[in-house]
């Protein structure tokens, strides 16, 4: 059984949320803050959360700011359309995914499912070799873990995911496109601009001048690919 919070400080989205993800299974949690938040995360294991951008005490954006200091606990954001900066600055700042109110039921609980699976390796993107290296970067799959030039490199499910993508076919181009619908399961329209905020955490985690990379290149007109020589 699966954990997932919901921080949200509108009463009528959390009973609604409690009800779709109560009928697939999943025990759910309550916070109506991001202070209130964090300190269930810190006293028991939660696999998701779903976090309001909006709301008093402690935002959305600020709880997952202090969230990824820690965990890397997959976060979809709740947004309102009219907060298009925020999603950005939500992806900016390590949340996965975001859902745009009001939502769509069964768009939440397929977005809910396929981060869970990335997250807890239940399936995603088909296995191949337990280990990839290029250059420094070493990806074991086996233990779900990333090291560069032997150090340990803490990545959210979505980055991991992406990197795997990537290592898994070097030299090859995906475009931003291609990528979201093979890490996300699904086509998106704004696909070009969050892709981008991921590959930019990776860069920031993984090059030793992210404004000058060694491995993850940008192909101008087409997309992304990793060298394999890493030069």
């Amino acid at each position: 059984m699966y954990n997932i919070l919901i921080c949200d400080d509108d009463r009528d989205i959390v009973s609604a949320l409690k009800i779709y993800l109560s009928a697939e299974g999943y025990q759910t949690f309550e916070a109506s803050n991001g202070k209130e938040a964090l300190s269930i995360i810190g006293s028991m294991e939660i696999h998701l959360i779903l976090m309001d951008i909006m709301m008093p005490e402690l935002d959305g954006i600020s709880a997952t700011v202090r969230l990824r200091k820690d965990y890397n606990i997959p976060v979809i954001l709740l947004t309102a359309k009219s907060e298009d900066t925020d999603k950005v600055l939500g992806l900016n700042i390590g949340a996965d995914d975001y859902i745009t109110k009001p939502f769509n039921p069964v768009e939440m609980l397929a977005r809910v499912k396929a981060l869970l699976r990335r997250y807890t390796n239940l399936g995603g993107i088909a296995k191949s070799e337990s280990k990839l290296l290029i250059g420094g970067i070493e990806l074991d799959d086996r233990e779900k873990a990333v090291a560069l030039d032997g150090s340990p490199v803490s990545l959210t499910p979505t980055e991991y995911d992406i990197l795997k993508l990537l290592m898994e076919n070097p030299g090859k181009v995906f475009s931003s496109a291609e990528i979201y619908k093979r890490v996300w399961n699904d086509n998106a329209y704004k696909a070009e601009s969050t892709v981008a905020v991921h590959i930019r955490h990776l860069r920031e985690k993984l090059e030793v001048n992210p404004a000058e990379p060694r491995y993850l290149k940008v192909a101008w007109g087409q997309g992304y690919k990793i060298e394999r020589s890493g030069r």
